[in-house]
């Protein structure tokens, strides 16, 4: 059998609060800044571009792809409400 007794009274803490955790968050924020105050004109640069982007994608997202234009012109005639009495 394996006893697990002696950890009992030991709490075990979160990564983040402990020394190495600590250590390793200012190393991140530190190599996020000097990367962000680098690259900055690279990163805003291609800013102008996303529209254009943008544009695409939500066409592709947002119509479902090219395949289903097809189909929407027998809408109005099984719709009791548009059809002529």
């Amino acid at each position: 059998m394996h006893d697990h007794s002696q950890h009992e009274g030991q709490s075990h803490d979160n990564f983040l609060t402990s020394r190495a955790g600590l250590v390793l968050l200012g190393f991140l924020v530190i190599g996020g800044a000097l990367l962000f105050t680098e690259h900055r004109a690279h990163v805003l640069g291609a800013l102008i571009w996303l529209p254009l982007l943008a544009c695409p994608l939500m066409h592709l997202f947002m119509h479902h792809g090219h395949g289903d234009h097809g189909g929407h012109a027998g809408h109005a005639e099984q719709d009791p409400k548009r059809s002529a009495p």
